[in-house]
């Protein structure tokens, strides 16, 4: 008889609304190993700005998905699926069970539905769409309606470069519509179907997180915010990576950019605001998972 899947527990939330701590005691409560969601700590030395668990915090309980790659590398979907697959299996070869918890909302889809398909993409029109990428998100939205027509699908984020990218190769690598790829696509089952998925969303009212955003801004410019971000400067990022456009990091770059001459509280409030503007995004998208329901 073939052993059941390990259940996976899913904990997330919007930024700065306590993930970690609570993810710690869920943890060593239901002894369980923590995987990480979060689509910047998957970077190397992006710690302070990812409020990456500390060192002590790891060693409390062990993690999954920290520290896998350098910030001038891709990382894809695919690639995390792979990984918090293999993480699994060993959490629960060790007899232990596995909290999953971020608040990236692509990776967090992946734990309940779809998130890739089998298209390949060739390599000549992946390096025409990044050549576009690089003159910027309106090159790409121009040739995506050569193909697609004025009016692009209404569930397509025309304000995301990466998503944007993504149509594009796949529109021109199929010849077919957006809105016949995503009808065959969403027909596919998730890449952790044959577990049990429960879930706990965590939030706060608006001005308490609010507070604990301005809050956690001051510590990590304080702590080593501007330091990381001189490092990832040094490196001359491509500026679609995921690592070039993080929050926090892109304001700081930017600061540090143009000479330092906006004041100190200047690039504090730049970033606060550039927070909030992830809570939003980050609640759609447990709207659109069904992890929270629609404001009334």
């Amino acid at each position: 008889m073939t052993e059941p899947s390990p259940a996976i527990h899913v904990l997330t939330g919007p930024t700065a609304v306590g993930k970690t701590e609570s993810a710690l005691v869920w943890a060593e409560k239901h002894d369980a190993e923590i995987l990480s969601c979060d689509s910047v700590c998957v970077y190397r030395g992006m710690d302070i700005g990812a409020a990456k668990p500390t060192t002590e915090e790891q060693r409390r309980i062990r993690h999954h998905g920290l520290d896998l790659i350098e910030p001038d590398a891709r990382y894809s979907i695919s690639q995390y699926v792979d990984m918090a697959r293999a993480a699994i299996a060993a959490a629960h070869g060790r007899g232990k069970r596995i909290l999953v918890t971020g608040g990236s909302g692509f990776y967090l889809a992946a734990f309940f539905g779809p998130v890739t398909d089998e298209l390949e993409i060739p390599q000549v029109i992946t390096d025409e769409v990044r050549t576009l990428q690089r003159q910027g998100i309106a090159s790409l939205l121009l040739r995506l309606r050569e193909l697609e027509g004025p009016a692009l699908p209404e569930w397509l984020d025309t304000q995301n470069p990466i998503r944007v990218a993504k149509a594009l190769e796949r529109r021109l690598a199929s010849g077919r519509t957006l809105d016949s790829l995503r009808d065959e696509f969403l027909t596919r089952r998730g890449p952790f179907a044959e577990h049990t998925v429960s879930f706990e969303l965590l939030e706060r009212p608006d001005e308490v997180l609010k507070a604990r955003i301005s809050a956690r801004t001051a510590t990590m410019l304080r702590t080593g915010l501007l330091e990381e971000s001189e490092r990832l400067l040094a490196l001359n990022l491509d500026p679609e990576l995921t690592s070039s456009r993080a929050v926090g990091y892109r304001a700081a770059m930017d600061w540090l950019r143009g000479g330092k001459q906006v004041a100190m509280a200047g690039l504090a409030e730049r970033i606060n605001l550039d927070t909030w503007a992830l809570v939003r995004k980050q609640r759609k998208w447990f709207r659109r998972l069904g992890l929270a329901k629609d404001p009334e």
